[in-house]
């Protein structure tokens, strides 16, 4: 059990033509001992090179990492009291399961009393039965070769454990049942756990805090929940959240001595959201009237007013539905609204025809806004905006 310590974090690449290509960007992260810390983020986004540096897989271009207080950048791998579990398992094929587990202690000249009982330990906690034990790992399901690569880090007994993206090649199922596995393997061993994920509902149901990074640099560090609740910018409140946060843009407006938003793309009318804001939220805001703001609503804070008719009339706005797809408990509709197209999840079976006219309401307590800044320089060489450099930079107000 350690706590890790990462302080102004780089990796620098040279790619074609000598042009430098920035991996990880002065990362900065402190993980507490026995702390479960996810690193989550969008392919590319400099997660897997940060873990694989602290595991000393990759040369540190500039900074510092700190194990249970020493700094281990010229440290071997093997010496920095690290396991790590792999995307592909990394199992000896012509080993049997009893002797991937064991092959680490027999390398470090452990006892074979030890060697055994630890090996005999892991595979109780992980549910391994003694004849699998004796197979190979080609004979194995996917899961049961998961297990194996978590047991062959148990044995070691480190003082942190490091996951990049373990439960990728297992189907749905099998991820969530393992994710749990997984999570109580952490309570029951109580050791700092550094878990590598694209998977947002991965990190938001493992992590003690989560670590959101794009572009090699970290986005917002946080508990679940403050992150779901209270994104730093439009880009972690994008990426957290299946189906994904809505974002409208328009300004605020000042009708009848109250504050409005207004999606400000088309005429006031049909398909115009035109929403009154709360009165906490329109204190905090009132300094930005007639400035570019975008709205951003969950889709599960965004309802059919034939599922909630006692709402406040001013949160009600039109919209046209495109799409409806009925999960069972759930349904998710495909709606647009003059220059938008969003999603709203609701907790009732609703059937609603493509083209048919609704009612949304919108639970305004639970809306964001975010500044906008200009795009310009944002633009990619084909001239399209880059949304997601765009939105990391659009921070939240309220």
């Amino acid at each position: 059990m350690a706590k890790v310590i990462i302080e102004n974090l780089c990796k620098t690449y040279f790619g074609d033509k000598g042009r430098q290509v920035v991996a990880v960007d002065h990362v900065n992260l402190h993980i507490e001992d026995q702390e479960f810390m996810v690193l989550v983020g969008p392919s590319g986004c400099g997660k897997s090179t940060t873990l694989r540096m602290i595991a000393g897989l990759e040369d540190i271009s500039q900074g510092n990492i700190y194990i249970d207080g020493k700094r281990v950048n010229d440290v071997a791998p093997k010496d920095r009291d690290i396991a790590m579990v792999f995307q592909n398992y990394a199992l000896y094929p012509h080993m049997t399961v009893y002797k991937n587990l064991a092959f680490g202690l027999e390398l470090r000249k452990f006892p074979k009393e030890e060697i055994e009982r630890r090996v005999r330990d892991a595979a109780q906690i992980l549910g391994l039965p003694d004849e699998i034990l004796l197979r190979k790992p080609k004979t194995l399901s996917g899961g049961q070769r998961q297990r194996v690569a978590v047991g062959r880090a148990i044995v070691r007994k480190p003082k942190v454990f490091l996951f990049d993206e373990p439960l990728s090649n297992l189907d749905a199922k099998l991820r969530v049942q393992m994710r749990t596995e997984i999570s109580k393997l952490h309570q029951r061993l109580n050791n700092t756990m550094i878990y590598v994920t694209h998977d947002q509902v991965e990190a938001m149901t493992m992590g003690d805090r989560i670590c959101v990074m794009k572009d090699g640099q970290v986005q917002q560090v946080a508990e679940p929940l403050e992150i779901y609740n209270r994104p730093a910018n439009m880009f972690v409140a994008g990426f957290i959240g299946s189906p994904p946060m809505n974002f409208f843009a328009g300004t605020l407006v000042e009708k009848g001595g109250s504050l409005f938003f207004s999606e400000g793309k088309t005429p006031l009318g049909a398909g115009q959201i035109f929403l009154k804001l709360e009165d906490t939220q329109a204190k905090r805001l009132v300094e930005w009237i007639g400035k570019p703001i975008s709205l951003g609503i969950r889709p599960e804070d965004v309802e059919d007013k034939i599922v909630a008719p006692q709402t406040n009339p001013d949160h009600i706005f039109r919209a046209t539905a495109e799409v409806t797809e009925t999960m069972g408990a759930e349904t998710y509709l495909y709606l647009n609204s003059g220059a938008h197209t969003f999603i709203a999840r609701s907790r009732e079976q609703i059937l609603v025809a493509p083209g048919e006219s609704v009612e949304m309401v919108v639970n305004m307590k639970k809306t964001h806004f975010f500044e906008v800044v200009a795009s310009e320089s944002f633009r990619k060489e084909s001239g399209e905006v880059d949304l997601d450099k765009w939105h990391a930079s659009c921070k939240i107000l309220i």
